[in-house]
């Protein structure tokens, strides 16, 4: 078995972006674009290579996915479109900078500190799924690297913050919520059936946005 890989190439940041292609071979059929990356001269970020990390995050045939969790045999026809998620800048070829992430991250002050009460432990079980791959943000209408709104990737580990923080604490993270991620939420739910990891973000997002609501009118 074989496939043709179009994968588009970039030098340096600076530099013009083209595409080249490669033939791979292959007789593993649980072996996947990872797999194939693996093989070639393309830089490209990986970890785990177990859908934990996120690092593989990449635009497979048009579609955000990690390219470990994506079997070439899933993939229909011999040619498969590789290209690097285009939210974020490339550093070269498909491997891009999400520092913006962490840096939204950083401004919202989303670290724990403290223990979620019991009624909120499924909603800090599910935000601790997310892997900060960002697939969430290449679909997203609303996103783009430098403006107000943190996206999903944001929104999610806040979660486990206003689950944990005191009544004080609170106060200042539903403004922070407010300015850097309600006001930015379109609400149209492109990210819902993308995240690898299965968060449910409209969970998420039904819980937070109503907390926010809640506080504001007290």
């Amino acid at each position: 078995m074989k496939k043709l890989l179009h994968i588009k190439r970039q030098e340096s940041p600076d530099s013009e972006s083209y595409y080249e292609d490669f033939i791979y071979e292959y007789s593993d059929i649980t072996a996947t674009v990872a797999t194939a990356l693996g093989t070639l001269p393309v830089e490209w970020e990986h970890s785990c290579l177990q859908k934990k990390c996120g690092a593989c995050a990449m635009v497979i045939n048009g579609r955000p996915c990690l390219a470990c969790d994506t079997k070439l045999e899933d993939l229909k026809g011999e040619n498969i479109t590789i290209e690097p998620l285009n939210k974020f800048p490339v550093i070269r070829d498909l491997y891009v900078d999400r520092q913006s992430m962490m840096d939204k991250l950083k401004e919202l002050s989303v670290w724990l500190d403290g223990k979620a009460q019991k009624k909120e432990e499924d909603r800090v079980y599910n935000a601790s799924k997310c892997i900060m791959c960002g697939l969430c943000l290449e679909v997203c209408p609303n996103f783009y690297v430098g403006g107000d709104f943190g996206g999903m990737s944001a929104m999610a580990p806040m979660s486990r913050v206003i689950a944990t923080a005191d009544e004080k604490q609170k106060m200042k993270l539903y403004a922070d919520y407010q300015k850097g991620i309600y006001e930015g939420c379109g609400k149209s739910l492109a990210c819902r059936n993308i995240c690898p990891a299965g968060v449910d973000i409209e969970n998420l997002m039904v819980r937070n946005n109503a907390s926010r609501l809640w506080n504001r009118r007290q």
